[in-house]
């Protein structure tokens, strides 16, 4: 069974998108309802912007879900089952028939401005750990006083905790002290998918609550559950949860692989998820779209 995957926040590129828009009339068709829809030409900082501009978080997340969701509707693709990690999600459940291409971006663009505003409340960020198991990161996260907790579970001995600056500061500290090959903070504006969220939540919540969801056509493994979701109010109560709930990447692809998926297909920018595949299970088929 094929499965089809998509890449959060931080894949993004400059030049992104671009041979899609020229060598593709559906694309460009795309590209340019998105620039409508957003009210700026999300395509030109896409394809000729700085780094620095491709960072903005009303850029970000936007432009990774348009590659994603573009590239995905070029390849008329027909999954068996789909995931997105964080940002992704919403990529997948376009792929998958759960929301239409319009309302994706609209949630997407609504979800990066309100992440924004949720991280200029607090001073926050995130940390890669590497080299501990999950129970021992978890644990020195549970033993700090402060908020801080486990976000992302990429691989086995791969994990990023988020949370307040010096609660996540000092957890890193603790991390080493337990054995972690290293434990570095990421350059990232704030604490995602940790309680740091609850304002964006709350704001992304009504949008997502007004948003007409259909049946998927195939399940979607949504980061909350690492478990098959076919059921459109599920699903949204899922969303709902996932920015302040942990990704549960790791978890989402062993069971894929335990419902019988024998190749993971990344659509969209980077390669990041197909490395991420490969650590968790060796023998499943990776292809980058």
């Amino acid at each position: 069974m094929k499965a089809y995957i998509f890449p959060g926040q931080g894949a993004q590129f400059t030049g992104m998108g671009k041979e899609l828009y020229e060598n593709s009339v559906l694309a460009k068709e795309l590209f340019e309802k998105a620039n409508n829809v957003l009210g700026f030409r999300i395509t030109d900082i896409m394809f000729e912007g700085t780094a620095e501009e491709l960072k903005e978080t009303k850029v970000t997340q936007p432009a990774v879900f348009l590659h994603s969701v573009i590239l995905a509707k070029t390849l008329n693709i027909k999954p068996d089952m789909v995931a997105g990690h964080s940002l992704g999600e919403f990529s997948a459940l376009v792929a998958n028939g759960t929301l239409t291409f319009e309302d994706g971006l609209k949630l997407v663009s609504k979800r990066a401005l309100a992440m924004q505003k949720a991280c200029e409340i607090t001073p926050s960020t995130m940390a890669a750990v590497l080299g501990l198991d999950d129970t021992i990161v978890e644990d020195v996260c549970a033993s700090i006083d402060g908020i801080v907790v486990a976000a992302n579970y990429n691989c086995p001995g791969q994990l990023v905790i988020s949370g307040e600056y010096s609660a996540v500061t000092l957890a890193c500290e603790k991390m080493k002290e337990a054995g972690a090959k290293r434990a570095l903070l990421l350059p990232v504006g704030g604490a995602f998918h940790s309680p740091m969220m609850e304002p964006a939540r709350e704001e992304l919540a009504a949008a997502i609550e007004a948003t007409t969801f259909a049946t998927p056509n195939c399940p979607v493994y949504q980061n909350v559950t690492a478990k098959a979701v076919s059921d459109a109010t599920e699903i949204k109560k899922n969303l709902i949860i996932q920015l302040t709930a942990p990704v549960r990447w790791t978890q989402s692809v062993q069971q894929m692989i335990q419902d019988e998926a024998t190749s993971f297909t990344e659509v969209g920018p980077g390669k990041v998820l197909v490395g991420l595949v490969n650590k968790i299970d060796k023998e499943v088929e990776t292809i980058s779209a």
